[in-house]
Parts: structure tokens; sequence; C-alpha cells
């Protein structure tokens, strides 16, 4: 993250910051951002968490474009975009923020293009930030052991929270994937078919605690908090009705100190030191890219090289 600079509160690891209003469409291009939305909407890999950052992206960028006298898609050329990611830089947007905002007006336009609104998309040639290469935050495994062995009381919230860590270690499951999973998807399971981006499917094996954790849950916890409720998600929350993405966040956050998607890296990281190959870990996470993967070998062999110098003799 730059310091000094203005962060959106996206894609930021669950701190809290400050949200900036979202500006109104104009009306020039409110009809075409909700269908696009909405088309977003239609994928299953689409989260609400994801729509939304679309949605102000997309709001800051169009009011940008109104400001400029722009009053049409059809005049927004790559000119335009490029005095618009000078703007977020000039104002102080961390490169990351602008970058994520570069890619969805970059999507927004390749949406338009693909159906034949437009001839061209005016984002498609202008140059993102390059962001510094960043290596996923993993916990160590003594530590997940230990936040997991923490969370052992008989209380249906204590005895949910465990079993929502013990899933999110055991199967690195993306937070909007761990949110969509229905009763039906685990009850009796030792392995879970997951809708994930780009709605591709894969399966996901569950290890022996985490079976045994649902299994706890579906009998001891979930009854209580659901009360009356008909809802079929697996996740209840403490007035009856379904945990959505926000609420899984504050869990993770309470109980184990960081956000869900460090639980995702940790899966993965944990699985290469295990000895698991990497085709078997892009497998599981659901990636297209091998190159994708391929970072947590990174993550590995800083993690062996911090063990080989604290523990050897002559390191």
């Amino acid at each position: 993250m730059d310091r000094g600079r203005v962060v959106d509160p996206v894609h930021t690891g669950g701190e809290d910051y400050i949200v900036a209003k979202i500006p109104a469409l104009p009306d020039w291009a409110a009809a075409d951002v909700t269908a696009f939305l909405d088309r977003k909407a239609g994928q299953r890999g689409a989260s609400s968490h994801t729509l939304d950052a679309y949605r102000r992206d997309l709001a800051q960028f169009f009011a940008f474009c109104d400001r400029g006298s722009i009053a049409a898609l059809a005049d927004v050329d790559r000119r335009i975009v490029r005095r618009y990611l000078a703007y977020l830089d000039t104002i102080g947007y961390a490169r990351r923020s602008v970058a994520r905002k570069a890619s969805a007006v970059r999507s927004f336009f390749g949406d338009v293009t693909r159906r034949g609104e437009l001839p061209l998309n005016p984002a498609e040639q202008v140059a993102r930030p390059k962001l510094p290469k960043t290596l996923p935050s993993a916990l160590p495994q003594r530590t997940m052991h230990s936040v997991l062995d923490s969370i052992n009381g008989d209380d249906p919230v204590e005895i949910r929270d465990r079993a929502i860590l013990e899933v999110l270690y055991a199967s690195g499951l993306r937070v909007a994937e761990l949110v969509s999973l229905t009763v039906g998807d685990v009850l009796g399971r030792d392995q879970i078919r997951v809708i994930g981006k780009g709605d591709r499917q894969r399966v996901v094996p569950l290890g022996h605690p985490s079976v045994r954790s649902i299994h706890r849950y579906l009998n001891e916890a979930r009854p209580a908090l659901a009360r009356d409720s008909t809802s079929d998600s697996l996740w209840i929350g403490a007035r009856g009705g379904p945990l959505d993405e926000r609420g899984i966040r504050r869990i993770v956050r309470r109980r184990a100190g960081t956000f869900p998607h460090a639980f995702r890296h940790s899966f993965a990281t944990h699985l290469l030191e295990g000895g698991a190959d990497l085709r078997s870990v892009q497998e599981l996470l659901g990636h297209i890219e091998l190159a994708t993967t391929q970072i947590y070998t990174s993550v590995t062999r800083d993690h062996l090289k911090a063990t080989y110098e604290r523990s050897h003799p002559r390191a």
C-alpha cells in the first residue's frame, strides 16, 4: 500500500477506511452501466462486493467524463481515459486503486464493444500503473492451528465460527464461494462442488477436522441460530438470517485477526510445503493460469529460508 495515498476500501484485506460518497451516474451512462452490472450479477462468480466496486469505480469515471462535457459513450476516447487516470494519480490515489479503476473501465467498454454497441474499446490500449509484486500473506501452520484450537466453546456462535474457519482453511474457498454454500452442498459429504469465478466448477475435498466441525454445526448450532428460518444457506447469523460476505469478514477478523483471503493463501502455501504439486493446487484454487498459482512457490521458498536461518546451527 502506498503511504500517504488514497486507498479505496476494496481488496485491501478488510481494513477500515473512509468510504467516499459515490457520485451519481450521468443520465447518458446510467442505463448502460446498470445493464452491465446486471449481466455481471448473472455470473455466479460476481459477488455483491465485486458489483459494488464496479458501480463505484464506473460512477466515478463517468462523473469525471460528465464534467469534461462528454455526453455519450461514443464520445469517450483514449485521451479522456488517460486524463482520468492521471487525475486519480494527481489527487493521491494509490497505484493499486488506480489500476483497479482502470480495469473496471476497460471491462465495461470491453462488454459494450463485444455487444456491438461501440466499434473500439477506448481503454484497451491505455497503460495501467505498474504495481510492485507482493506476496500473499499466509499464516504460519502453528499460528493457524492455534487460532482454530482456541475456538472450542459450546455456544452456537462459537461452534459456527469454528466451522467457518475450518472450512476456509481446509478448502481454500474464496469468501463469495463460502457464502454461497447451502446445507445440501455439505450434508454428509467429504468434498464439495464449488462454482467459482467465471461460472467455473471445481470439486474441493474437505479434511476430517472440517467435516467434524460442519457435522457439529449442522446438528448443534445451526438449528439454534436459524430458529424458524426456511433458508437453505449453510451459514446463519445470530439474528437468524444468512451470513453475507461482510459478516464472514467480521468473524475472521475477530477470531483470527486477519481476513478470509489469508486462509486461502495459507491453504495453498501449506499444501506446497507439504509436497503437493503445483497443478493440483491450481485445480483446488480454481485458477485458470498456472502462473497465478506459482506466486505461492515464492511464499514457500521464503518460509523455508526463514525456517532454515532460525533453526540451523550454522545458518
